[in-house]
């Protein structure tokens, strides 16, 4: 497989041309492999010919870019890390910080949202509940659309529930059928975008970004663009959390290790060179300056335990130590030399061209992977240029520092030892190359990118203040109805028990009917008067009660007072109460009006006196 075959880049252009998706910074080999296991189930033959296929049917592009993006993910994926992080990076972070500060947190490829979710329920259980509603923001990103629009769902069934502890899935999911929900008011604090880490500015202030398994995808130089922007998207202190398949050995200036086992490593502060010559201005003693200062210059130079060689601006050599002279043979001797006749300038590592770009760019440059075979030993260095510059700005020279990384080296031999698993993708990260090149046109962009988005988060804000003042007056208003509607209520009580009492109190038999002779109302006397519960009569029909009433003679009364006139009457029986003895009953109906007179009679009353003698 020819990683740089013409035709697979023509393939690559054309879809960075037609869809905006740029995998020209994928490493070659998995990039390729995937694509022709794409091509062979549609049997194209070669990548002219699959380029062919994509122009005449356009839907093909989302199968590609599935089969490419490979979206591997779940809940705790690697546990150990995952208990790590909690106990020795989010708990730390949450004591040092300020208890009203906010904490934010950058899931880059998150796919379809798992990892966020998880990252969630840690912060949760270290701040607690209430807590991490107020000060928690979780940014999760990818650059496939359909994994997004899952994980903005919130929603997994049993088999990617498996993962989560007992206790956790009960306290932050909600059971749906066959599949479980995470908390909404916690996914308030989660917001899904899409991302191209290759090509999209990178969110800011963060302090704990996760990228797991996915710089592996890339290549040395984007992955080194990648982590440029990462180191300047996390806050001082900032901690990154990558994938097993993944790590920094060659990334010491942006990242130092805080488990290397685990994958967990903290940002680095950006050095910014110091203007000036190498030596700071001369002490002061109490009677004047220190004497013998030059000497003490050449000879603390001379003696540092690293190999180190001063430049003038114009490439002449000026300064020498002793462990220059061991380690490449150049001595005070060649003061005075120009730079480009020594071997050292261009072996072990061509020299020229980055002292160059140092003084052009005035920065700092390393050069890394620099390997020097000297007496049947091959030693490992690491070359940092810097430009010297006077006080007024003009360019010194060049200070060359050569640091012997040989251990360090052999500290990752053990390391990709111990994890045989993943030898291959340590092999290529190896024999990578790896540079940080970050310009200053760049870095305005992101910041003007990044004051943009920060303006569009004030304005929805403040109309999210504007919403939530409008509900608390509106929740102001139901409240005072609600307080209406108790005193209301309490009075209508009232008013129901006194008017109880008062039926209660009467000697007579009291039923209220409707206009349909349903009971409304049936009085404790009328209960000992025909033996019939209140329970038992409310809601029947008066003429259809089994009591010893003769209703025919009843009738003519009840329509008076249910009629339109709503006239009142009165009738002397003769019945039979509820033990069953013969008693004279006085009936007595008048009709049942409202407040309104004029509307007729909506019932009527019906008073039931017997003779007990």
């Amino acid at each position: 497989m020819n990683p740089f075959d013409p035709d697979f880049e023509a393939l690559l252009v054309y879809v960075k041309e037609s869809r905006g998706f740029d995998f020209t910074g994928y490493k070659r080999s998995s990039l390729m492999r995937r694509v022709n296991r794409r091509m062979s189930q549609i049997e194209a033959a070669d990548y002219p010919e699959y380029l062919d296929f994509l122009q005449v049917h356009p839907d093909e592009f989302t199968t590609l870019f599935n089969t490419i993006l490979i979206n591997v993910t779940g809940f705790f994926r690697d546990s150990e890390s995952w208990d790590f992080l909690r106990t020795e990076v989010l708990e730390p972070l949450v004591a040092t910080k300020p208890a009203d500060s906010p904490i934010r947190i950058w899931s880059a490829g998150c796919a379809s949202g798992e990892e966020a979710y998880t990252l969630a329920m840690a912060l949760a259980e270290t701040l607690g509940i209430d807590a991490f509603r107020e000060r928690v923001k979780i940014y999760a990103t990818d650059v496939d659309e359909e994994q997004l629009a899952e994980a903005r769902q919130a929603t997994y069934g049993e088999r990617e529930m498996q993962a989560v502890p007992a206790k956790l899935a009960a306290e932050y999911f909600e059971p749906a059928g066959n599949r479980f929900t995470f908390r909404k008011d916690l996914r308030r604090s989660i917001i899904f975008g899409r991302n191209d880490l290759v090509q999209d500015a990178p969110i800011s202030r963060i302090d704990l970004l996760t990228c797991r398994n996915t710089l592996m995808y890339f290549n040395a130089e984007t992955q080194a663009k990648i982590l440029s922007r990462f180191h300047f998207a996390l806050a001082d202190g900032g901690v990154l959390f990558l994938g097993k398949a993944e790590m920094l050995l060659s990334h010491g200036n942006l990242f130092t290790p805080i488990d290397l086992k685990r994958r967990v490593f903290r940002r680095v502060p950006r050095v910014m060179p110091i203007a000036g010559a190498v030596f700071s201005e001369p002490l002061q003693t109490v009677d004047g300056a220190v004497v013998g200062l030059d000497e003490l210059r050449n000879e603390a130079f001379a003696a540092s335990p690293v190999a180190q060689l001063g430049l003038t601006s114009d490439g002449l050599v000026a300064l020498t130590n002793r462990r220059l002279e061991k380690m490449f043979g150049v001595s005070s001797r060649d003061i005075g030399r120009p730079f480009r006749d020594l071997e050292v300038s261009y072996r072990p590592v061509e020299l020229r061209r980055y002292i160059e770009q140092a003084q052009l760019e005035r920065r700092t440059l390393r050069v890394t992977d620099v390997e020097y075979g000297r007496n049947g030993e091959t030693t490992h260095l690491e070359v940092q240029v810097s430009p010297l510059t006077g006080n007024d700005g003009s360019l010194l020279g060049v200070n060359l520092i050569f640091h012997d990384v040989t251990a360090a080296r052999r500290l990752q031999a053990d390391l990709e030892h111990a994890n045989q698993q993943l030898e291959a993708a340590y092999e290529e990260l190896q024999s990578t190359n790896e540079e940080l090149e970050t310009t200053n046109e760049e870095l305005q962009s992101t910041v003007e990118e990044l004051e943009t988005t920060n303006e569009e988060l004030q304005s929805t804000n403040e109309e999210l203040e504007t919403m939530n003042e409008e509900l608390q007056s509106t929740n102001d208003e139901l409240q005072s109805i609600n307080d209406q509607l108790r005193v209301s209520s309490a009075q209508l009580d009232e008013a129901n028990s006194f008017l109880e009492t008062v039926l209660t109190s009467l000697r007579a038999g009291v039923a209220v009917v409707t206009l349909d002779l349903r009971v409304r109302m049936w009085n404790q006397r009328a209960e000992d008067l025909w033996g019939l519960r209140s329970s038992e009569v409310v809601g029947q029909h008066f003429l259809n009660l089994d009591i010893g009433l003769p209703f025919e003679q009843l009738r003519p009364i009840l329509r008076g007072a249910l009629g339109d006139e709503g006239s009142s009457g009165e009738v002397t029986l003769d019945a039979i109460n509820r033990r069953g003895r013969a008693v004279v009953v006085r009936v007595a109906c008048a009709p049942l009006r409202g407040l309104d007179v004029t509307r007729g009679a909506g019932g009527a009353i019906i008073v039931m006196e017997a003779d007990d003698a």
